[in-house]
């Protein structure tokens, strides 16, 4: 079992929604009435967040500027509400809070990250930050003692400034210096953290920071950048798997995993077998570009993949393929380098053939995939647009990963969750998480799928990358308007908390007053 357990051992929505019927705020199939399952025994619940979301203390404790806090500092526009992360949720201050909100949430799992400028504080391993270190030590045992597992991510899109002057992920020595980086983690922490994650959503990454200026470092190298930052960042993720398993597993006895963003991508028109052909190019340029290299059998890029980017590349006069090769050596270094694999997911689309749209760039990601994404309109809409609610699209990524790389893996729901406008009576949260939890017995119980835990995001209201503070994903709201940071449970804790210990999902439960008004509506 997976974690030092501390418990038991358009046209697609209209084809699914005939065989769906939305009773009282959930998907139902007809032939699902009356099934009570529940999770298994050795399924986990838990809750997430991330280091620059929530710890603020920017320049506290000796610790460096990530490229977050300088973009933020230099472009006081970039977020919509000219927000920063300089205080955030202040959880460097308030951290004993944050782990009273799990207690109170009755979870045994705590999923968050390191700041890699609070330990080193230039980037390399010259210049050890006593302070951070210590300071994570105090969290990490204060969580120990309150019988709550940390998942513990090493890069949670912070990469330290003084190593973005290098070029970032552009630049193949990023790749030493993250091993660097987990060498001094793991020696640091591993007495203490069991569970590693390498990387957080490196396909959503390299995309918003390096194809555009989504994202910081907001470099918009278009069609260069990204596959750059794909391939280096995979080659440090594998550096630190081998590191661990080579120097540490054997007297620390821990495991190591990755976290991918896996939204679900299904034909526009599931009858038309070139929207079919487009859906799936897109989950191979966007999924499988970052999957198919550790948990494939044979390794390497998808071959759809490789062979779009070389033809891609040539047609357009460039000598070489945009898209770096792998040697024989990294591609056995990367396959199955691996204990476990987190996927992230929120939302569907539905995609259809494309040969170029308004805001492409060329070359691009975009260009190359030659698929256009879309919402259906009659979907259930949330406090931001690109996040519509479809259930049955957890359900689909799990089945979809599971056909292509096994069940030896455990899957982990590192991250899903609403953003809504803050209510604390978040009855839209509660029935996001009751019907994409439902996807996931469903998962397990029908498809035979390894998903063993869940991690709702997010604890607490936090920094929300570009959107700043305006948009809430939190069980607990935080008043940013405080120097207090004051955290208030929102209803949905109750609901989260009752499933994770009942073990079921109870439809029933805290349901809605009749008007309430659903984001459906």
């Amino acid at each position: 079992m997976f974690f030092s357990s501390r418990v038991a051992i358009g046209q697609v929505v209209l084809a699914n929604l005939s065989l769906l019927n939305l009773v009282g705020g959930r998907y139902l199939r007809e032939s699902d009435v009356g099934k009570n399952y529940s999770f298994p025994d050795n399924f986990v619940f838990g809750v997430s967040t991330a280091a620059f979301q929530i710890e603020g203390a920017w320049n506290e404790g000796g610790k460096g500027e990530s490229i977050w806090d300088t973009l933020l500092h230099e472009n006081v526009n970039f977020t919509n509400d000219r927000s920063n992360g300089d205080v955030a949720a202040d959880s460097y201050h308030k951290y004993m809070e944050d782990i009273d909100m799990i207690k109170n949430l009755g979870l045994g799992y705590y999923r968050t990250s390191i700041s890699w400028s609070r330990i080193l504080p230039n980037g390399t391993d010259a210049n050890i930050n006593k302070e951070g270190v210590l300071y994570y030590r105090r969290f990490f045992k204060e969580l120990l003692k309150a019988d709550i597992i940390p998942i513990i991510t090493l890069y949670h899109w912070d990469i330290p400034t003084a190593l973005m002057k290098l070029g970032g992920w552009c630049n193949a020595k990023l790749v030493d210096y993250f091993e660097d980086y987990a060498r001094v983690v793991f020696h640091l922490f591993g007495d203490l953290i069991k569970n590693w994650i390498t990387m957080n959503e490196i396909h959503q990454h390299c995309i918003g920071g390096y194809d555009s200026n989504f994202y910081a470092p907001a470099l918009s190298s278009s069609g260069f950048g990204v596959y750059l930052c794909f391939h280096y960042m995979l080659l440090a993720h594998a550096r630190a798997y081998r590191l661990y398993e080579k120097h540490f597993r054997q007297y620390q006895r821990g495991k190591v995993g990755i976290v991918l963003d896996n939204n679900w991508f299904a034909p526009k028109d599931p009858k038309s077998r070139e929207d079919q052909e487009a859906a799936e190019r897109y989950r191979q340029m966007h999924v499988g570009v970052i999957a198919h290299p550790i948990f494939s059998d044979t390794g390497d890029y998808p071959a759809i993949v490789r062979s779009i980017i070389d033809d891609m590349s040539r047609k357009q006069g460039f000598s070489r393929s945009r898209l770096p090769y792998f040697t024989k050596e990294e591609v056995e270094a990367l396959r199955g380098s691996a204990d476990f694999v987190g996927l992230n997911h929120y939302t569907t689309f539905l995609a259809s053939a494309s040969s170029m749209e308004e805001g492409w760039q060329l070359p691009s990601l975009d260009h190359d995939t030659g698929v256009k994404l879309e919402k259906d309109p009659s979907w259930p809409k949330s406090g931001v647009p690109w996040l519509t609610v479809h259930p049955p699209g957890l359900r689909e990524i799990i089945k979809y990963f599971t056909k292509n790389y096994g069940r030896k893996k455990p899957i982990f729901i590192t991250e899903n969750g609403l953003a809504d406008n803050g209510e604390l009576e978040d009855y839209d949260r509660i029935s996001y998480f009751n019907e994409y939890l439902y996807q996931v017995l469903l998962a397990i119980h029908e498809d035979g799928c390894n998903v063993q835990g869940y991690f709702a995001w997010s604890l607490m209201d936090d920094f929300e990358w570009n959107d700043g503070y305006l948009v809430k994903f939190g069980l607990y709201h935080v008043d940013f308007n405080s120097p207090n940071r004051t955290r208030t449970p929102k209803l949905s804790t109750k609901s989260y908390a009752n499933i994770a210990r009942t073990r079921r999902i109870d439809f029933n439960y805290l349901k809605p007053p009749k008007n309430h008004h659903h984001y459906e509506d």
